[in-house]
């Protein structure tokens, strides 16, 4: 039992790192730039997966008992609450009729409902993970590959800020349609803005 829940922790990773990305094919392949709303979600997505990689952080120090279980999972399904309602509102925002949605659909839906779709998955599969809590603390296996997801994890977090860093640049908020990446645009302004006050 202890090698099943370390690898349905590990399934769920990466199963949500999958998600993001394919998000981040389709921002850079696609050239489809993520809204604020898109941020919030993509964060809420790591938060869901946070829960079982903070379980088999846990499970590599000693026994993972009911409690530390509980802790994991119940902020996977805080998370994705929070994320839900996020996707939900977005759903809102483009559901009137003849409303294109943002961004291309991919099959069938917007990237949002997707997102609407994944997170309610997450509350379903933590809530079938709490109904199997261990009655007694016990060992988990945390071999390479439940290391490499938690990795897997921690690049996926790292590459979403550095790629927020750029579509945000250093302003205060980011446009509810980005159409660039501001860091680039702002230091291409300010080079040709220093190369016209060189011009005689």
């Amino acid at each position: 039992m202890p090698m099943l829940f370390s690898l349905l922790a590990q399934f769920c990773i990466v199963a949500v790192c999958a998600v993001l990305l394919g998000a981040f094919g389709m921002q850079f392949l696609a050239s489809e730039l993520p809204c604020p709303l898109c941020i919030l979600q993509r964060m809420g997505m790591m938060l869901c997966a946070a829960g079982p990689a903070w379980l088999l952080c846990r499970a590599r120090k000693g026994a993972v008992d009911a409690r530390d279980y509980a802790q994991c999972y119940g902020a996977s399904i805080l998370s994705a609450v929070l994320g839900g309602g996020i996707a939900l509102r977005q759903i809102c925002l483009h559901i009137a009729p003849g409303d294109p949605g943002y961004g291309e659909p991919m099959f069938g839906f917007h990237l949002y409902t997707w997102a609407f779709i994944i997170f309610v998955t997450v509350i379903a599969v933590s809530g079938v993970h709490l109904c199997f809590l261990p009655r007694s603390p016990e060992r988990m296996p945390t071999g390479w590959s439940a290391r490499a997801s938690v990795g897997l994890l921690v690049l996926v977090v790292a590459a979403n800020a550095v790629a927020v860093l750029f579509e945000e640049g250093f302003h205060l908020y980011l446009p509810d349609n980005p159409s660039g990446y501001r860091l680039i645009d702002d230091a291409t302004r300010e080079q040709k803005s220093s190369t016209s006050d060189e011009v005689p």
